[in-house]
Parts: structure tokens; C-alpha cells; sequence
């Protein structure tokens, strides 16, 4: 176990290894109305706890997926932030920037003027040179993995391979210190929330180092790191560097928080049931299990229990390459062999979700309600249906290896989806994987280790955009891209790309109606529900809330009673 503390951690956390990230990150919900107790006035002090399965806290932006208002925001600013409104709303709002963004070139350049007064904790000012440095690192090959919509829309991006090797990249210009340019391949209408991503922070070069920034960041928000030991603890102290003169986002009440890390998520729930000690004054990280919901909404903690509206789309992906499954008639007839309440039963009930039939999330723009005849099935399928696909494509009657995590959670959904199949006369063989294995299955290579997987998606941000892009685009098939249906069809890339570059929100909301009309007709994926989270937190913890977007609690108001 490696300990340390604010005084020489940067010697003490060389070579110290960097797990895994928060599972609050990055990848919709909407509620009709925001999730959680009544809104009261932010108290300052206390020590906040935060229960998590994680081993470990990336604190790095370049490989960070955090969304603006989960752990990294707690430490590090950045152009644009995200303000969730006690009515739910969620909007986009300056930051570190004076305002959202002036764009110019029809949308294709984006100007951002840097606020007064702004330091690192060290007191050193922030400058225009400090953001686009932190922007370059993360194009960098030995910082990937974070969130890079950035990548393929900077010009010269597709090039460009980091700072390490001394080049910079073109498209991003700092005439001054206050001011950052940044320049587009196309227009991008969505450029606001793009630059609320962790790579839109500020490092300083002089105290950059690939090995240790994960664990030992120079922070701008309202917290810095204090202490970690390795595997078990991080704990953040107040900045004093800190303006909340300048900060509409963070509100910045406990003195302090203490992740406590690796924490087994059924035991997290049982300690915050029993409410004792400091756990009175933590919320746990990770969902609430299905075994534990039903316990915690028949008793006294359940006042304490705080769901989200319907959000991050599950669904069952289908190789659109693998033998049989490039016909359109044999994954519809799997669409209709799904039972989508057998599935929604086994990841814990109505609670859990509501059941999906489009691949936008509600409330964001550009979803409409439509009938398919497929995926507005009922919730059980159409068995008969699928049955009678099935032999008018002269389906092989292979086996289908269904990839999965091998958590008892997916494998219960897993089995589901089988039994489902199995229905219409489908064989499947389920393949657990570590979840690491997994992600290498689906995200690599030729596809030739799948034929349906499990997943779900959070948009990034609060955009059609979010939903479609990294799903089905052709780029993201293999490579590390999440296009885990292999789905590649030019009439939708040509959509897409209309779609993302257009700068009017009401005429890009109708490209991607048509984009999720085209796209779910092929069938590549199974909508299952619309997944809801629900997060349980002690009796001292306060303004705990979640908003229409994202389906998680907002880290930068929770406060603690006095």
C-alpha cells in the first residue's frame, strides 16, 4: 500500500500505477422531473464520503471520461461547465471562459476569452497556452482513452500525435493569454459542450508528467488533492485558490471528501441503509444493486433513495458482419424475439428502466416517437413473428455466442436475452468475459469473436449527436469505437455528417428523427430500456439531486447539515 500526502507527493506518486476511472463517467436521462429531496441552501463545511467499487481515481483529463459534474469537476475547470437547475434543466455555462463561445466562419471557428484572475492551486495565473496545452496532450498515443469528439473535428487532428514530440497543433491559436481560437474542419453546433470535456481544462507544462498527473493533478476548481493511499482512499481539500466569484457551476460545501475506494457495491448499500457513523454523511458512487432495491424501498432508508428518470439506452447489439446476421430480416427477427421484460425483470424491475423503442434517449432533441412494427413490438416480442423471419431467410440455425461481462448483473440479463431467443428457435451460447477482455472483444479487431453483446450508452452531452455518432457511424466500427453492431451504411454516414455540422438546433433535431428512423430500420441493435439509476445517500447529505441530463447525482452542489 503506497500512502501520500500534499507534502512531496510528486516524488512519492512516481510510478504508482493508475487503475481505473470512477464509474460515474461519461458514455441521458430525463426525468419529468429532477430526482432526489428537496433543494436547500448549500452549508459549508463537514467531511463528504463517496463509496465506490473503483480502485483507483483518474484525476488526468487527457484519459478521463468524467461528465462535467461527477468526480474530475470537483478539481479541474474548464472552458464550459454544466449548471443543473433545481427544475431539472441542464445547460451549458461558461467556466473558465467568459462565455460559451463566439463562433465566426459560419460556425466553423470558436473564440473564447479567458476570465480574470484565475490560478492554479500554486497561485500561478491560468493562461490561453495552459488550455491548449491541455488539449494537445490528450492527442497524445500514451494518454488515450478519454472522451475525444475533439479529434476528428480540430483541423489537423487526424495527424496531430501530442506535444511529447514538440509539435503543436495549428488549429488551435493563442493570440494573447486570455484568448483561445479554435478552428474546425466544419461547422459543429454542438462546440459549447464539446469544450465542457476534461481535455478542455488547463494544464501547466512545467508540471506535466505522463507517469503522474492521473494521481497527482494541479487543480483549478474547488478542491485539490491531499492525500491518496494506493487502493483504498483519495482525499480533496478546499483550493484556496479558488474564486467562487467565478464559478456558476461547483458550490463547493464540504470542506472535504474522501472517496473510499474498492468498496463492494452490496456492502456500500448496507451501509448506507444502517446510516451509522460517517456513513451518514456519504452516498455510494455505484448504482444500487437490483438485490438491494427492493430491501431499501420497504424501509426506512428509502426516503434516502433517489432515481433518475429514464436514460442511458441498454440494448443488445448484433454483428452486422458475423455469418447469417447481414441479413435485415434475420436481426429483425431477433429484434422481435427479445423479451424486453424478461430482460428489464432481470436488471431489477420496473425501476430499473422503461422500455426502449428508439435509439435516442427522451427528452433530447431530435427523438420522436415512431412506429417501426418491429421494435414497438410489445415488451414480450413476437415469437410467431420472428419465427416466420427466421425461415423466410433460410436462417443456418447456427449457434450465436452472446458476449458478455462476467458480473452476476450482465449475466443475468444475459440469460434473459437467451431464453428470449431461444423462443423463436435461436440457439445461443452466452461467453462471459472480464470486463477488461470484454471491451477488447467488441471495440478490436475484426469482430469475429461476437455475435450479439450487451452494452448501453450515456451521451456525453445532451445531443442527438451523443446518442447516434459514436454508435453507428462507420469511423467507430473497431479501433477502440463503440459501433459494437459493426454497422456501416453510407446513406446513414452521409446523415450523420449533415446532421452534426448543421448549426441550427431545430433543423439538426430533425436530421436526427430521420438519422434514428434510417439507422433502427436496418436493425443493428435491440433497444431494451431506457435504464434509470438509482443511488442511495446518508441522512446528512444534502442538495443530493439528479437532473433530466445526465442520469447522475451532481457532485459540485452536494452539501452536508450542520
Amino acid at each position: 500500500m503506497t500512502t501520500t500526502s500534499r507534502t512531496g507527493r510528486r516524488a512519492a506518486l512516481a510510478g504508482v500505477a493508475v487503475a481505473t476511472t470512477l464509474a460515474l463517467t461519461a458514455c441521458n436521462a430525463n426525468a419529468p422531473e429532477p430526482a432526489g429531496g428537496e433543494t436547500t441552501a448549500v452549508q459549508q463545511g463537514g467531511e463528504l464520503h463517496v463509496l465506490t467499487s473503483s480502485t483507483a481515481i483518474n484525476w488526468d483529463p487527457a484519459t478521463s471520461q468524467n461528465l462535467a459534474i461527477t468526480t474530475l469537476g470537483l478539481v479541474e475547470r474548464r472552458l464550459t461547465s454544466w449548471r443543473t437547475d433545481p427544475d431539472g434543466t441542464t445547460e451549458v455555462v461558461p467556466d473558465l471562459a467568459t462565455d460559451t463561445g463566439t463562433p465566426s466562419d459560419d460556425g466553423a471557428t470558436w473564440t473564447y476569452t479567458l476570465k480574470d484572475g484565475l490560478t492554479f492551486e500554486d497561485g500561478t495565473p491560468v493562461t490561453s497556452a495552459d488550455v491548449k496545452y491541455s488539449v494537445e496532450r490528450s492527442f497524445a498515443p500514451e494518454l488515450s482513452g478519454g472522451l475525444g469528439y475533439h479529434k476528428g473535428l480540430l483541423e489537423g487532428g487526424d495527424d496531430y500525435t501530442g506535444p511529447y514530440d514538440g509539435g503543436e497543433l495549428d488549429s488551435i491559436e493563442t493570440p494573447d493569454d486570455r484568448t483561445i481560437v479554435f478552428h474546425l474542419d466544419s461547422a459543429y453546433g454542438d462546440w459549447p459542450w464539446i469544450v465542457s470535456m476534461p481535455a478542455f481544462g488547463a494544464v501547466p507544462e512545467d508540471q506535466d508528467d505522463v507517469e503522474t498527473y492521473a494521481t497527482d493533478p494541479v487543480a483549478t476548481g474547488p478542491y485539490r488533492v491531499a492525500e491518496t493511499v494506493e487502493g483504498t482512499s483519495v482525499t480533496l481539500e478546499r483550493n484556496p485558490e479558488w474564486d467562487p466569484e467565478t464559478d456558476d457551476a461547483r458550490a463547493a460545501g464540504p470542506d472535504s471528501i474522501v472517496f473510499e475506494l474498492g468498496q463492494d457495491e452490496t456492502v456500500v448499500a448496507q451501509r448506507l441503509i444502517a446510516d451509522s457513523g460517517t456513513d451518514a454523511s456519504a452516498f455510494g458512487a455505484s448504482f444500487v444493486p437490483p438485490a438491494q432495491l427492493a430491501q431499501v424501498q420497504q424501509g426506512p432508508a428509502k426516503d434516502r433513495l433517489v432515481t433518475s428518470g429514464p436514460g442511458a439506452l441498454a440494448y443488445l447489439a448484433i454483428n452486422t458482419e458475423a455469418e447469417g446476421l447481414d441479413d435485415v430480416d434475420v436481426r429483425k427477427a431477433i429484434s422481435l424475439a427479445v423479451d424486453k421484460n424478461a430482460y428489464r425483470v432481470a436488471a431489477g424491475g420496473e425501476i430499473s428502466g422503461d422500455f426502449a423503442t428508439t435509439l435516442v434517449t427522451p427528452g433530447i432533441p431530435g427523438r420522436e416517437e415512431y412506429s417501426d412494427g418491429v421494435n414497438d413490438a410489445a415488451p414480450e416480442g413476437d415469437v410467431e413473428r420472428a419465427e416466420q423471419l427466421l425461415e423466410d431467410a433460410g436462417w443456418s440455425g447456427r449457434e450465436l455466442r452472446l458476449v458478455v461481462q462476467d458480473d452476476a448483473p450482465n449475466l443475468a440479463r444475459a440469460q434473459a436475452i437467451q431464453q428470449g431467443l431461444e423462443r423463436a428457435g435461436l440457439t445461443v451460447k452466452i461467453v462471459p468475459q472480464a470486463a477488461d477482455v470484454w471491451t477488447q472483444t467488441v471495440t478490436q479487431g475484426d469482430g469475429s469473436g461476437y455475435d450479439l453483446t450487451l452494452s448501453s450508452w450515456q451521451p456525453d452531452f445532451p445531443s442527438a449527436n451523443g446518442n447516434i455518432q459514436p454508435l453507428f457511424h462507420s469511423s467507430q466500427v473497431g479501433g477502440g469505437g463503440y459501433n459494437l453492431a459493426r454497422y456501416a451504411d453510407p446513406e446513414a454516414d452521409e446523415l450523420i455528417e449533415q446532421a452534426t455540422q448543421e448549426t441550427d438546433a431545430e433543423q439538426a433535431a430533425k436530421l436526427w428523427v430521420e438519422a434514428d428512423k434510417l439507422i433502427l430500420g436496418d436493425a443493428p441493435v435491440v433497444p431494451l430500456i431506457y435504464t434509470k439509476n438509482s443511488f442511495l445517500h446518508g441522512s446528512k447529505v444534502e442538495n443530493f439531486r439528479i437532473p433530466d441530463f445526465p442520469a447522475y447525482p451532481n457532485y459540485l452542489q452536494v452539501s452536508l447539515s450542520r
